[in-house]
């Protein structure tokens, strides 16, 4: 009779991953049993603390994966090396960042979920739970889940592994997306097609692994790589099996030509979870399309060089193009996403070691200024009644209702700003950094070219970016017209009262009143900057210096970053 032998498993090397997914189990089991008074406080106090714990267990890992170059646990499922290292704790700080966004309180008492995300909108059941003020705490432990997926993610070394990854990041964002305070169709239409597209695409992509398994006969990363060293007839599965698991990865990471969920997601979801898919979802995504172009597939370069470079280009300039003619802010950061995606892919053709390097760095400048711009957006709120009370309604995306936001509230204009300029890549800012790096990148590796359109998208995009820089600060705040398009379904339009129209009530001596008839054209909705616990403000600033200190100093992040920066076999 065989005796049982049980496995050796490291740990410590999990234990950034290991923090965070144990405290989201401990999150469901607090939403079972903690009181709704304290269930807020124990949620956000639990979430904060594992991210924090995972910053200090990537510390504490940091010197021993250097000096070694990484270790791999589970039988060689997982690997923790430098850019896995580098991209755990990138996901682990940005998350921490969102979670502050997701956690304030901005108009009263009310976050930005839901009361009731299971109930029809506009339903009795709905209303009744927003009167009574129930709470979806529930989205912590869902964060936490996320984000443990988007930890392990990058760090896979098998295809299996990297599915039920991608599965577990994935799932709980479909769920998130769909429970926005207001708005409600809107966020149910854009979980519903995050959802689908993401199934289908998943599909898509277990299908390549399958293929990659019938030319390899192995899951493991090593084994393909080999297996590609030789021919054997079966090159047919390699190609087609590769490229349907890159239509997976370039999905999670918005590149064209599957980039098609990313602003009707971005608009429809609750924008601090736009902040969190925006800044985390991208960077665990491009640490595994690292992981797959260097480590499982380098025998592939010429076949694949040619449609990595095909889609870097084309999504910069779609990205670029589209964002040109957007008219909500939303929408034109998410197609501002797209394009950044194209430039974060020139770093990775460019098949060099300075490539990994310089995504890294770009993944962490962009997430920063992602969560600061959604941050801020957040806090862009329409003013006008609520149960015919003055109240503060949902957020004012549309460009025309950031017009003389400058004068009005200079130090968001300011601070949004700053975000932009990052995006344009102008000198100082972090995205400048990363931009010069990854085009840097390029043309070592023999891209140019797409170094070339790179730059010229930049110079393009430039013009959306400061378009909305003259709005807040160079346009007259009386001036800006609206469109009927401006008012969201089931938020109040407002006015001044010397604009409204008969339908509209008027409160004595206040300055807004409520439009309960159609919008008039040449009016613009009244908008006000709300403070609420000053969460979303710390998020906002702490983005904002690292931006500026990225973009002035890089040089001791990105010696750090270049020390590490190899993938382990």
């Amino acid at each position: 009779m065989s005796t049982f032998v049980a496995p050796e498993i490291a740990w410590g090397p999990m234990a950034p991953v290991l923090i965070v997914l144990l405290a989201a189990v401990v999150g469901v089991l607090v939403e079972a049993f903690v009181p709704d008074a304290r269930r807020r406080l124990v949620q956000l106090s639990l979430a904060a603390l594992a991210l924090g714990g995972a910053l200090v267990a990537v510390a504490a890992l940091w010197s021993d994966v250097a000096a070694t170059g990484g270790t791999d646990v589970l039988g060689g499922s997982l690997v923790v090396d430098g850019p896995t290292l580098v991209l755990q704790a990138t996901v682990a700080l940005l998350a921490l960042l969102s979670l502050l966004v997701v956690a304030d309180r901005l108009v009263g008492d009310e976050d930005a979920f839901a009361p009731s995300a299971a109930s029809v909108p506009g339903s009795d059941y709905e209303e009744l739970a927003r009167r009574r003020g129930l709470q979806q705490t529930e989205v912590y432990p869902l964060l936490l889940f996320a984000t443990g997926g988007m930890m392990v993610f990058p760090a896979t070394n098998d295809l299996l592994t990297l599915f039920v990854a991608l599965e577990v990041l994935s799932l709980p964002l479909y769920l998130l997306s769909g429970m926005a305070r207001r708005r409600r169709l809107l966020s149910q239409e854009a979980s519903m097609k995050y959802f689908l597209l993401g199934a289908f695409t998943s599909a898509i992509m277990l299908f390549g692994i399958a293929l990659l398994y019938g030319y390899a006969g192995s899951l493991a990363f090593s084994d393909i790589a080999a297996a590609t060293a030789t021919a054997n007839g079966l090159e047919g599965l390699l190609v087609v099996g590769a490229l349907m698991l890159l239509a997976g990865l370039l999905f999670k990471v918005g590149a064209v030509p599957f980039h098609q969920w990313t602003p009707d997601v971005y608009q429809g979801a609750p924008t601090p979870v736009t902040a969190f898919m925006a800044a985390c979802t991208k960077v665990a995504a491009f640490g595994a399309l690292l992981r797959v172009v260097y480590v499982m597939l380098p025998g592939m370069t010429w076949d694949l060089s040619v449609v990595l470079w095909t889609v870097a280009a084309v999504t910069m300039v779609v990205g670029t193009v589209a964002a040109l003619v957007q008219t909500d802010v939303k929408r034109m950061l998410a197609y501002s996403s797209i394009a950044h995606a194209g430039f974060v892919l020139t770093g990775v053709v460019a098949l060099v070691g300075s490539g990994v390097t310089a995504v890294l760095f770009y993944l962490l400048a962009y997430g920063a200024a992602s969560v600061g711009a959604f941050g801020l957006v957040t806090l862009v709120r329409e003013r006008g009644a609520d149960d015919d009370e003055p109240a503060v309604l949902g957020e004012a995306t549309s460009l025309t209702q950031w017009t003389g936001l400058g004068r009005t509230h200079p130090l968001l204009a300011v601070t949004f700003t700053l975000f932009l300029l990052s995006f344009a890549g102008i000198p100082l800012t972090a995205g400048f950094t990363g931009k010069f790096a990854v085009f840097s990148a390029a043309v070592e590796g023999g891209a140019w070219p797409l170094a070339v359109v790179g730059v010229l998208a930049s110079a393009a995009a430039a013009f959306f970016y400061v378009r909305v820089i003259v709005l807040m600060f160079f346009t007259d705040p009386e001036g800006a017209p609206a469109s009927p398009s401006d008012a969201s379904d089931g938020d109040a339009v407002t006015t001044t009262p010397a604009e409204t129209t008969p339908a509209a009530a008027v409160e004595a001596g206040a300055a807004t009143a409520t439009v309960t008839a159609e919008p008039v054209v040449g009016t613009r909705p009244s908008t006000v900057v709300v403070g609420g616990e000053g969460l979303t403000a710390a998020a906002v600033g702490v983005c904002a210096v690292l931006t500026v200190v990225l973009g002035v100093v890089p040089s001791p992040v990105l010696d750090a970053i270049a020390s590490v920066a190899a993938f382990l076999p």
